[in-house]
């Protein structure tokens, strides 16, 4: 699936759901130059799209970002659907203006871990910060293939945030059964995040965003360079709707 970048075409964009509805649902939407980073993104993996999901959350967004943006999650929170998953070195972290990206090794430490049908025992996961509410998780498969999840986080106030996950993959596999297992796979993620998420909900924030300055593990470092970029917004209430946070001006 390619990189490159393509020149936006409007018809297109209005038949991705994710990103019509993430505009309607905002009262401040973000910043146009956060959401033109995200519907080329979008726009290039287009064809390959799989399925697409939206939850309502009584969380605040930043323990979403905080939560995709921690590694080790993987493996401390998904021992159900990921079963023995472990995460290992990180071997790559580039910085943009607005984000940055980070890969890492995965491997799968029990012979029964279903995921052996769709990958290898040890594989680079990749990481990127597109903006400040755009994550993408890249995970190559056999063959030279790839899944491709893209989460969309749309702040909706002080305690809440709608979350958006895209799923796009270049497996030739019947597309109504990859279909049902991947609405199935990303449910089953999801209600084992809830008690995570909660649980971050409950802790000092902005403690939290200000540690994370000092912070020098690998496996948070895409977190730390959310931080470095915006924590000055993440620790101030937020008003209802979205945040335009900084900066913009450069591009990546």
């Amino acid at each position: 699936m390619t990189t490159a970048n393509l020149e936006i075409d409007s018809s297109n964009i209005k038949s991705m759901s994710t990103l019509k509805y993430y505009k309607l649902s905002s009262v401040t939407p973000p910043h146009a130059d956060y959401l033109r980073r995200t519907e080329a993104r979008m726009l290039q993996l287009k064809k390959y799209h799989k399925i697409s999901q939206e939850y309502v959350l009584p969380i605040p967004y930043v323990c979403q970002i905080y939560h995709l943006l921690n590694l080790k999650h993987l493996e401390q929170v998904h021992g159900l659907s990921l079963n023995g998953l472990k995460v290992g070195t990180v071997s790559q972290i580039e910085a943009t203006n607005i984000g940055g990206s980070v890969k890492f090794k995965t491997s799968l430490n029990t012979s029964l871990n279903i995921l052996r049908m769709w990958r290898q025992p040890v594989i680079e996961v990749e990481l990127t910060l597109h903006t400040p509410y755009t994550i993408e998780l890249s995970i190559p498969i056999y063959k030279g293939r790839k899944i491709i999840i893209i989460f969309n986080v749309l702040p909706l106030g002080d305690n809440a945030h709608k979350l958006f996950i895209d799923i796009y993959s270049d497996l030739v596999f019947p597309k109504p059964i990859m279909q049902m297992l991947l609405h199935c796979a990303s449910c089953i993620t999801l209600f084992e995040d809830l008690p995570y998420l909660h649980q971050l909900a409950d802790t000092n924030l902005p403690r939290r965003v200000k540690s994370m300055r000092r912070s020098n593990r690998d496996t948070m470092q895409l977190f730390k360079r959310y931080v470095d970029l915006y924590g000055s917004s993440l620790e101030q209430p937020q008003s209802v709707g979205a945040v335009e946070l900084r900066p913009l001006s450069a591009s990546s």
